[in-house]
């Protein structure tokens, strides 16, 4: 049994020894097609990228504040009604929960009619309130029906 000669390069890249099965030779692997400097000048434009990121990100952030904001504030809303539903149907799933809830809404119902609907002067009371109402959320003066 013969030993296999291994032939040296002047290459600084190491290589895997390969086997040809049909010589019994050991055949030096090809180099690899990009240099280690290729891979550095990749390495200094991911840093470079990711050092001005935070740049990019701020004035991204400056420009675009009130619209990130209401989207923020939307998908909040939507989280938070979502996680309210999901409480309110984990408690009507027990037991006298449900019927307690029916009572407290037509109790409510009952005394929402008797305070602000019966009478005419209470009926004008509640407009006056809805449409205080309405000018805080809008900001502006509404005029008095």
């Amino acid at each position: 049994m013969q030993e296999p000669e291994f032939v040296e390069t002047k290459s600084q890249e190491a290589t895997v020894p390969e086997i040809n099965s049909q010589t019994g030779t050991i055949t030096k692997l090809q180099p690899p097609v990009q240099p280690q400097e290729q891979w550095l000048k990749y390495g200094e434009q991911v840093s470079e990228f990711l050092g001005t990121l935070p740049e990019y990100v701020g004035s991204f952030f400056n420009q675009y504040k009130q619209p990130l904001v209401s989207l923020g504030l939307v998908l909040t809303a939507i989280v938070t009604v979502k996680v309210l539903l999901a409480v309110l149907d984990a408690l009507n799933d027990l037991p006298l929960v449900a019927p307690t809830f029916e009572l407290i809404g037509i109790g409510y119902s009952a005394w929402f009619v008797y305070r602000y609907l019966l009478k005419a002067s209470t009926r004008q009371e509640l407009t006056s309130e809805i449409t205080t109402l309405k000018s805080q959320v809008v900001g502006k003066d509404i005029p008095e029906a």
